[in-house]
């Protein structure tokens, strides 16, 4: 044997392009596990096609089929008696494990989002968004008339860009900030996440009223619902006035470029005029080199009609809505800080 290290091959281009074209079949078995409820069927220990057949309402020969599948990438393990058992890849698949990953699978592998991501080629030519062309109406009102998917919808969020918070509040340096406006903040994730290291920094929470109004449970566990004001509202009207800082995390890339504005200019009206504007945003590169944001700005053509965005467009967006780019702050997650001041 050659004591010569070993090198990879690199597939032929041909290769490397089938390989992305049929790149979904995982995400479609990965899909059919947790529409299944398999890793929560399996987290008492290893059972068989025919024990999950009943519980799963398949038919068992196929099944067996779909979990040999599973297991050829890593989600479960076979033993010697035909029996599945979940390995650590599989068991964050378990209903309400850390990071959500099964309610992400189910949205991001989901009907909805997939029939958006199939009509990439009308937002492309359109430039509108292919959710709409689907389904006849925006991504936002679709969730609102459909409470179980939006459930999930957030849910996948929160597991999404769970890494962000706490790397945003090692990052950005709050001390000069005494008053933080988390603007469509949700649940109030990047608050907790921010206002235990700064002891004297006060939050106020603001989303829509029905947002708001479960967020005190989260707020108070975490032992910071003394510190936040909560304030439900439409930051397409208004946002509360008077903050030292308004945050922004993954609201501005939701939307069109005239909605982005409307949102903008609205924290403009409302920031004073030392204040802070504070976008969490994935920053695109302006080479060639790969970014999980370009791939992302893909979802936002088809899904929303937002867009992620480089430094420089960034500049030029807060520049018509009356802001200064000051810096990019970048965190150990994907994310970085876009500062911006009034100008």
């Amino acid at each position: 044997m050659s004591d010569e290290p070993q090198h990879s091959v690199e597939a032929p281009p041909h290769v490397r392009l089938v390989q992305m074209a049929s790149a979904y079949w995982v995400s479609k078995v990965v899909y059919a596990a947790a529409k299944l409820g398999l890793a929560d069927h399996l987290a008492a220990g290893p059972r068989d096609a025919a024990e999950l057949a009943t519980l799963t309402r398949a038919y068992a020969p196929s099944l067996h089929r779909l979990m040999r599948t599973l297991a050829g990438v890593g989600l479960l393990s076979k033993d010697g008696q035909e029996r599945f058992a979940l390995t650590p890849l599989g068991a964050a698949l378990r209903t309400g494990a850390p990071g959500s990953a099964r309610a992400s699978v189910l949205t991001l592998s989901g009907p909805w989002f997939v029939e958006s991501f199939e009509q990439i080629l009308h937002s492309v030519q359109t430039g509108k968004p292919g959710f709409e062309e689907a389904r006849g109406m925006p991504i936002f009102d679709y969730l609102t008339r459909h409470p179980a998917e939006a459930a999930s919808f957030v849910e996948t969020m929160v597991g999404f860009h769970g890494q962000e918070p706490p790397a945003v509040a090692a990052a950005y340096d709050f001390s000069a900030v005494g008053t933080l406006v988390d603007v469509g903040g949700s649940g109030g994730s990047m608050l907790a996440a921010v206002l235990p290291r700064y002891p004297e920094l006060r939050g106020v929470l603001f989303d829509q009223p029905h947002v708001v109004a479960g967020a005190s449970a989260f707020l108070q566990a975490r032992g910071i619902a003394d510190r936040v004001v909560t304030r439900g509202g439409d930051f397409f009207e208004a946002v509360p006035a008077g903050g030292d800082a308004y945050l922004l995390s993954h609201v501005i890339h939701d939307w069109s470029e005239q909605q982005a504005l409307t949102i903008l200019r609205n924290v403009r009206r409302a920031i004073t005029p030392r204040g802070r504007l504070l976008i969490v945003e994935m920053v695109l590169p302006d080479d060639d080199a790969p970014h999980p944001g370009k791939m992302l700005d893909m979802v936002m053509l088809t899904v929303s009609g937002g867009q992620e965005r480089t430094a420089a467009e960034h500049s030029a967006l807060l520049d018509r809505a009356g802001f200064r780019l000051v810096r990019v702050v970048p965190t150990r997650s994907d994310a970085s800080v876009v500062e911006a001041a009034p100008a």
